[in-house]
């Protein structure tokens, strides 16, 4: 089974591009072959990271996987949900929808097969398939609300015979018989103040257009980039805090500084574990909640007097 990428990487699947970048790195950092010199099983992570950061680690290339998987979810069992009818070959339909690597029209064997509809019935039923994409902003942008240059890329009518050449025996030169070709264009997308992470956009009749049909929408999910050091989790936002071991034994006390640049000071109680969690009311994206989770401090590097403590604590079996 193929390793899913954002599985691999530690993020979740509405994570932000910058998001993404972050957890690459910091788990390039530790799996690193200099790092781990003759560890094979750590040799073996950090290539399956590399791989996976090739895969989504820019937002061409995610919008590219996000996009093949969705469609590979439709045809699971064969030409179940043909987004154009049923009929329409799968390594076609994938050429379509990605528009492949620097294509500019569609393969010539691409074809859709409405042989159980009249003409009259299909142009009344067809519809383009939906467009899903995500969207990068930051806290601040959500809060007051943003214009946001996209880009985007999908099926629209032939330009040369306006869909007429579907299903019928004429063979057009631009589409070659399609009715339809792929397109890119830029447009300003407007997200609303006070916007949620996972927020969904809906734009009408900007998705795929249908040679006979009516467009499909384009789907937009707006994904809030929670900065260094947080990540959202089921809709919950989520700042690590690092505190050393003795900390996490002995207790103590920490400073943080909130999404909206607010410095508090929290109790850490006595006996907390890697991975503990507490929640700050109020404290999160718009006044929502904030959970702090506490990590292991590691420094890179130890200090003489660090290490004597370290063996003595070794001594004693800690």
């Amino acid at each position: 089974m193929t390793e899913d990428p954002y599985s691999t990487l530690d993020v979740s699947k509405d994570a932000s591009d910058a998001e993404i970048k972050r957890s690459y790195r910091k788990l390039a950092r530790q799996y690193h072959p200099d790092r781990n010199p003759g560890d094979e099983a750590a040799e073996e992570r950090f290539k399956s990271i590399q791989s996976a950061y090739e895969k989504i680690g820019t937002s061409e290339g995610r919008t590219e996987y996000d996009q093949q998987k969705r469609m590979e979810e439709m045809f699971q069992g064969g030409r179940r949900r043909a987004p154009f009818g049923g009929g329409v070959d799968i390594g076609d339909i994938f050429s379509q929808f990605m528009g492949g690597r620097g294509a500019q029209q569609p393969s010539p064997g691409f074809r859709f097969d409405n042989s159980n509809h009249s003409p009259r019935e299909s142009k009344k039923t067809s519809k383009g398939a939906d467009i899903e994409a995500g969207l990068d902003i930051s806290l601040e942008q959500a809060l007051s609300g943003t214009e946001v240059k996209f880009s985007h890329r999908r099926m629209r009518r032939c330009s040369d015979c306006d869909g007429s050449s579907f299903g019928t025996s004429r063979r057009c030169s631009l589409c070659g018989g399609s009715g339809v070709q792929t397109k890119g264009s830029t447009i300003t997308v407007r997200v609303p103040k006070g916007a949620e992470q996972g927020h969904l956009l809906r734009l009408r009749g900007m998705g795929h257009e249908h040679p006979e049909g009516e467009s499909g929408d384009l789907l937009i999910t707006v994904r809030l980039d929670a900065e260094e050091g947080r990540r959202w989790e089921d809709g919950r936002l989520i700042q690590e805090v690092s505190i050393p071991y003795s900390m996490l034994s002995l207790g103590g006390k920490v400073r943080i500084t909130t999404p909206s640049g607010q410095r508090l000071q929290i109790e850490i109680p006595k006996g907390t574990r890697i991975g503990d969690r507490r929640r700050l009311q109020g404290h999160g994206h718009a006044g929502g909640a904030l959970d702090v989770e506490f990590t292991l401090s590691e420094p890179e590097e130890m200090s003489e007097a660090q290490f004597e403590v370290l063996k003595s604590l070794r001594d004693v079996g800690l």
